[in-house]
This record gives structure tokens, C-alpha cells and sequence, in this order.
């Protein structure tokens, strides 16, 4: 008779046999993803090529590699927290991968999924971006889209602040780990407040934002593994727009002539149209479709 998914003695197994008993395992307690992984096996991969110091997508080369029963142990132990703890997985390892790009996580920043970061590695924002170029990420979290600027964009400067100072120590460690300490700037502050002053040093060519939106009754509704987030990095009031609304009223101070704003707003589409019905967003295609990243250019923003 087979084992059941929680009964298991670690052997030399393969990536792909450690894989495929820890994707048991996380499917029979019925978690909720989205945190950098969609389903159950994508976590089991990210468990395994953490033991194995190498990305998720390195990893799916070495199905046939073995593990050593401490590398299994380990990994078993990793998805037996992720099941008792209820917490997202990059809380557990330390670690998210946003495009490709690994970053320092911890409790103390929202974990990075922007689609946001779809658009500057594919380049879709490139009309925006003039060579030596300034771009702010404002809610900058733990650095992740001002990084990922950075490292496709190495002539732009950039700015990027937050609210939360431990978020903004955890963008610290990011910005030092991926060598970008000559691109970006840290500020910390509420919002526009955050930034010196509306000279021309802190005009911007373009300003990217996934700030907090989540409407009070989607709040109410989270699963544990998104309660452990900070909430003040997701609740956007009663109808998601209460930060928005304060970053639109003042973007236009801040963005040079030719300049854009480029936010998320995730699945609050209808809540964003009631709230802007006169601004003619643009709205860009990512890989949940066409209503979660919008771009608003500064001529728009002043009407």
C-alpha cells in the first residue's frame, strides 16, 4: 500500500521524486498561493532548488539529480511549516524570485509580484524612459521594481521610497545584494512627503507605484497566508482608492512634461473607474490580462 502524503521517510530521491512528494503534501492541506508561486507544485520547486542554492527554473533542468536524505529532510521540514504556519513561502525561505531576480524577504515588506515588473523587463515602458532618465518608485516595499529598473536600465537614476522604515531597511539589503547602490536613492516618508522638493532634481520621467489597494471587504476576506503580510502594505480603504487617490492628486508635481504614471490597482478596475471617471488611462496588457496595470500620462494628470 502506498504511503500517504504526510506519512515520509526521507531516502536518496531525485529533484523531480522530492518535488513530486512535497506537491502531495501541500495539496492535501488545501493553501492558498500567489505569492511568487501559483499552485502547490510551483512551491514544491522553489522548495527543492532552495535546498539546492539555485533558482526555480535551474532547477527543472535536474529532475534526475539526487538529493541527499539531508537535503530532503530539510525540504520536507520547509513544506511542513508552510502547512502548520499558514504563511507564504518567502517568509519561510527569506527569499522571493520576481522575474528571475531573487530578493531578501522578510515579514516586514508585502512579498514582490508586481506585474509592474512584467513592463520593465520587457521593455513596454521604454516611450518613457529617456537615456539617463529618472524614475521613482513610490511604495517601493523591498525594492524590488526600483532594482529590476536598475538592472535593465544601468543609465537611469533612480529614487524609490516607502512609509515603513523596516520595509525600506529590507530595500537596503536588496539594493546592496543586487550592486545598485550608485542607481538608487532611498527615502522614507508618506507618499509625496517622502521627497526633498518639486525641483528640478526630483522631476521624474516616470513614476511606477504598486501602492496599497485592497478594498476594505476583500481585506475582510484574505486567507491567512496573505493576512501575514503587512497590512498597511495592502488595505487601500473602503474602495481601494484611498492611496490612489492621494498619489494621483499630486503625480503631476513630480513628473516632467513628457512624464507618466505607471500603477497597479490589481483587481479593483470597477472601484478605479468610479473613483477617476475623467482621467483617460491607458491601460497595459500583463499576464493577468488587461485591467490590473494602467499608465496615465502627465498631461492627463492636470486636467
Amino acid at each position: 500500500m502506498d504511503p500517504s502524503p504526510n506519512s515520509f521517510t526521507p531516502s536518496v530521491l531525485t529533484v523531480e521524486g522530492c518535488c513530486t512528494k512535497i506537491t502531495q503534501l501541500l495539496e492535501s492541506a488545501h493553501l492558498h498561493y500567489g505569492h511568487g508561486a501559483n499552485n502547490a507544485q510551483s512551491e514544491a520547486l522553489w522548495i527543492v532548488s532552495k535546498q539546492l542554492g539555485i533558482s526555480p527554473t535551474e532547477a527543472l533542468d535536474l529532475g534526475d539529480k539526487p538529493l541527499s536524505a539531508k537535503m530532503t529532510q530539510d525540504a520536507i521540514n520547509i513544506a511542513q511549516q508552510r502547512i502548520s504556519r499558514r504563511e507564504p513561502l518567502a517568509y519561510l525561505l527569506g527569499e522571493a524570485w520576481l522575474m528571475g531576480i531573487p530578493f531578501d524577504c522578510t515579514p516586514q515588506s508585502i512579498i514582490p509580484r508586481s506585474f509592474i515588473a512584467e513592463l520593465i523587463v520587457h521593455g513596454e515602458l521604454d516611450p518613457w524612459l529617456p537615456a539617463d532618465g529618472k524614475v521613482l518608485d513610490l511604495c517601493t516595499g523591498n525594492g524590488s521594481l526600483a532594482i529590476l529598473t536598475a538592472l535593465h536600465y544601468p543609465d537611469l537614476r533612480i529614487t524609490a521610497s516607502d512609509l515603513s522604515l523596516p520595509a525600506l531597511a529590507l530595500a537596503a539589503r536588496n539594493v546592496e545584494r543586487h550592486h545598485v547602490n550608485n542607481q538608487i536613492e532611498l527615502f522614507h516618508g508618506d507618499l509625496w512627503n517622502a521627497l526633498p522638493d518639486t525641483d528640478e532634481d526630483h522631476r521624474f520621467d516616470l513614476i511606477i507605484c504598486n501602492p496599497p489597494y485592497v478594498n476594505e471587504a476583500s481585506m475582510c476576506a484574505l486567507p491567512p497566508e496573505y493576512q501575514a503580510e503587512p497590512r498597511e502594505a495592502l488595505a487601500g480603504g473602503l474602495n481601494g482608492m484611498d492611496i490612489i487617490t492621494r498619489i494621483i492628486a499630486g503625480a503631476a508635481d513630480y513628473l516632467n512634461e513628457r512624464g507618466a504614471l505607471v500603477l497597479e490597482i490589481g483587481n479593483e478596475y470597477e472601484y478605479f473607474h468610479q473613483a477617476f471617471p475623467h482621467i483617460p488611462a491607458i491601460w497595459l496588457e500583463v499576464s493577468a490580462g488587461d485591467q490590473q496595470v494602467c499608465i496615465i500620462l502627465a498631461e492627463d494628470l492636470q486636467k
